[in-house]
């Protein structure tokens, strides 16, 4: 395989990654929200609540980031399904889209990318279960913030976060995020 084919292999799971920008977390328009949060932003901020867990829980926080980064990448190809539609229907598994994702035109190197989801899919390490509760996490505080908007049917996505919180950071956090409101962090910086 010629480096140029390697070159367009990883140029093209990079675009494909790109369309996690447009895609939309279809679960919220179960509630009501007309224009959710796109995967990528979810992914996104998932990365930064877990690095900070991982700091709190003693857990390594760049691992946790990059395991958090990746942990929906598949939705380019399967989208995302709520919760309540996977009872209906029989998806892949995560560790086989990227499989897929990841084929032979890409180096070996980017095909790593397949332990990276099989790690997070599989394992139960420290860095794992954090990563899941920075999932979790985030899920309940983008409930939070659309609650704020007017979307009154999110406590369902808020209590079944909470209860799947192993961590004790994770809790605290939680906890903290629904006594305040999202815009709390202004009193800090404004008179």
């Amino acid at each position: 395989m010629t480096d140029d084919t390697q070159a367009r292999g990883t140029a093209g799971y990079l675009f494909e990654t790109g369309m996690l920008k447009r895609a939309k977390r279809s679960g919220w328009w179960i509630v009501g929200v007309k224009d959710p949060e796109t995967i990528a932003e979810h992914s996104f901020r998932t990365g930064i609540i877990g690095a900070v867990l991982a700091m709190m829980e003693g857990a390594d926080p760049a691992k946790v980031a990059l395991l958090c980064l990746f942990h929906d990448t598949q939705e380019t190809r399967v989208s995302d399904i709520p919760h309540i539609g996977r009872r209906y229907l029989t998806a892949a598994s995560n560790e086989r889209v990227t499989a897929d994702q990841v084929s032979a035109a890409l180096p070996a190197v980017i095909a790593g990318v397949q332990a990276i989801v099989e790690e997070y899919e599989n394992s139960e390490s420290l860095e794992v279960t954090v990563a899941h509760d920075a999932d979790k996490l985030e899920c309940l505080i983008q409930a939070v913030e659309y609650r704020e908007q007017g979307y009154q049917n999110v406590q369902p996505w808020i209590d079944s976060s909470l209860g799947n919180l192993k961590t004790d950071s994770a809790r605290v956090l939680a906890e903290a995020a629904l006594s305040m409101t999202s815009l709390e962090w202004q009193k800090v910086y404004l008179p």
